[in-house]
């Protein structure tokens, strides 16, 4: 046994020797006549080199781009949920569109046009006439234009009773057209004028843009420098 001990070893010495011979005084000029062993060594470790070269080289941004897009992946998530949830409503969302469409549609038909102002003007007069209010002042301001509507402030000055006061600025807000009253100022007009009383106020009125209007409207924003 002891015999068959030392003889492993010695095959084994041996076999190191053998190959660490190959290994020794190799020709760095001469590498086509290296032993085999040398020469398969050496493959692998050029092999070796390409391959951790072709990570750094080739592999490293790409690794960057695939950590991008998998942090981009929770909101692609959340965005799909959401539209998911929106593909799963969309009846009652077009219900929603449509209901609101005819509320605006509703709104629009209560502003005026240019053509009608004259008319809403002459209403709010009349307002005022048939509540017997007398009317000190009735004076139109400068129309105001904004991005789909223009704005018409109105300074009035009418005189009479408390109730009757009460009941034109009623009629006002009444009326099918969109008239608001800022401003409003009450005072009493003589202590011997039996409780008539003089109202100061701005009326607002709106109307909608022709398209005429609405195109100029949008030429200045359309030639504004971005």
């Amino acid at each position: 046994m002891a015999t068959q001990t030392k003889s492993s070893k010695f095959d084994l010495a041996v076999s190191f020797e053998q190959v660490a011979s190959q290994f020794r005084g190799l020709d760095r000029n001469q590498p086509g006549q290296w032993p085999l062993l040398p020469k398969v060594a050496t493959w692998l470790l050029l092999g070796a080199m390409v391959v951790v070269l072709g990570w750094f080289l080739l592999l490293a941004d790409k690794d960057a781009e695939l950590e991008v897009e998998r942090n981009k992946e929770p909101g692609l998530k959340q965005d799909y949920r959401g539209k998911l949830a929106q593909a799963v409503n969309l009846p009652e969302l077009r219900k929603q569109k449509q209901q609101v469409e005819e509320y605006v549609t509703q709104l629009e038909k209560q502003l005026p046009g240019k053509a009608e102002m004259d008319a809403l003007l002459t209403d709010i007069n009349q307002a005022g006439i048939g509540r017997g209010l007398q009317f000190e002042l009735f004076r139109p301001g400068a129309v105001a234009v904004r991005d789909y509507y223009a704005e018409l402030p109105i300074t009035i000055r009418v005189t009479g009773r408390y109730h009757d006061l009460g009941a034109f600025t009623a009629d006002v807000a009444n009326l099918s057209r969109i008239v608001t009253l800022h401003d409003l100022s009450i005072a009493g007009v003589q202590r011997d004028a039996g409780g008539v009383l003089s109202m100061d106020a701005i009326a607002r009125t709106y109307r909608y843009l022709d398209a005429g209007e609405v195109a100029a409207q949008k030429k200045p924003a359309a030639g504004a420098p971005k």
